[in-house]
């Protein structure tokens, strides 16, 4: 395996507002650890992945997919020997803006702040980590390094259209230390990447575990067809639930290698040399190959029928963006009564958006009952 050390990022280029550096951490560990301890993670254990958090205990949350693409992103950093840290980092920070009721609560909102600047979760994880969180004497936000910054700004690629960042962010706040339109490192693509490969694997095993669909229906794809023909011939004998866990568990491993091979492939074909050149390509390195890419969309597919668009999945998320509007609208007419003078001092209804995008499912609820 070729050594890519020279492509991570290692070296951090310092914070918004300098701090002195720690003997026992390095900077993107420190990254981390902030992350981790920020009530906003915490909170994660309580918001919608699929199901809403208060139907069953094995279903995901955001907190466990965010851990489950932590898991997935270090083992390809470490493969490639990058930074695992901030790949790490990024992984477990990608869904801190999200809002209660997954995407439906995150539409909801975004309908209610049409005329406000609108909404976008990727953008609020920014003013979490920048503005929100406050715990520290000399700053607000966890004062995260350049390069997590980055690499949460460019979840989805480079920036080509930097107006809505600075209505929600301020370019000035960043203070000229972005590259919007570079490339994201490789720590950020792997991050992005991981996230795909665990949302799809792991809500196919929450969907049968809901009895949207069954092992059969999954065997359509013949992708898990080709797995489960590996398995011991006797197939009637076995624990239909262990079937399903090591399909996942393959699926898993064959989207990690694919997606490792081709990257490695991607590096030594573009001539990737430097980390520079990982900036300035035309294109993101860290990719399945072709075959992979039409097996990912085939699931997509799958699930886009067989779950996401199932009549109680869909019937949940209209009660969500029903109780996320009237939140708001409860709120605007009186925001003194749910927000403090400090978090009224900007702007109405971007603090609105924030206290909102902020609570976890139940508190959701609880609040729309009592109001």
């Amino acid at each position: 395996m070729k050594n890519f050390s020279k492509l991570g990022l290692f070296k951090s280029k310092g914070r918004l507002f300098k701090e002195p550096s720690n003997n026992f951490r390095t900077p993107f560990q420190r990254d981390r650890d902030r992350i981790i301890h920020s009530a906003s993670f915490r909170r994660l254990k309580h918001k919608t992945q699929v199901f809403v958090n208060t139907e069953g205990d094995h279903y995901r949350t955001r907190i466990t997919h965010s851990i489950e693409v932590a898991q997935i992103a270090r083992t390809i950093a470490r493969y490639l020997k990058i930074n695992e840290e901030l790949a790490e980092t990024l992984s477990l920070a990608h869904d801190l803006g999200h809002t209660p009721f997954g995407h439906a609560g995150e539409d909801s909102l975004n309908e209610s702040m049409e005329n406000f600047g609108g909404f976008d979760h990727n953008l609020q994880t920014l003013r979490i980590i920048m503005f929100l969180e406050n715990k520290y004497f000399k700053f607000k936000g966890l004062n995260l390094t350049f390069e997590t910054i980055d690499g949460l700004l460019k979840h989805n690629g480079p920036i080509y259209d930097k107006d809505k960042i600075d209505n929600l962010i301020g370019l000035k706040n960043l203070k000229s230390k972005i590259k919007f339109e570079n490339f994201p490192s490789l720590e950020a693509q792997i991050a992005s990447i991981s996230d795909d490969i665990a949302y799809n694997n792991h809500d196919i095993q929450d969907g049968i575990g809901a009895k949207l669909f069954n092992l059969n229906d999954l065997l359509e794809i013949n992708f898990f067809k080709n797995i489960f023909k590996l398995y011991p011939k006797n197939k009637k004998k076995l624990n239909k639930e262990i079937v399903i866990y090591q399909i996942i568990r393959d699926s898993i491993n064959l989207m990690v290698k694919d997606l490792i091979y081709n990257t490695v492939k991607n590096i030594n074909n573009n001539k990737i040399k430097k980390l520079n050149d990982v900036y300035t390509a035309d294109k993101n390195l860290v990719c399945f190959s072709d075959n992979f890419n039409d097996v990912i969309e085939e699931i997509r597919s799958f699930l886009r029928i067989n779950m996401y668009n199932n009549t109680n999945v869909l019937q949940k998320n209209e009660n969500g963006k029903k109780i996320i509007k009237k939140l708001f609208n409860k709120i605007a007419k009186n925001p003194r009564k749910f927000l403090n003078k400090e978090q009224l001092k900007f702007d109405k209804h971007r603090a609105i958006a924030d206290f909102i995008s902020g609570m976890t499912d139940r508190y959701a609820i609880n609040l729309y009952k009592k109001i």
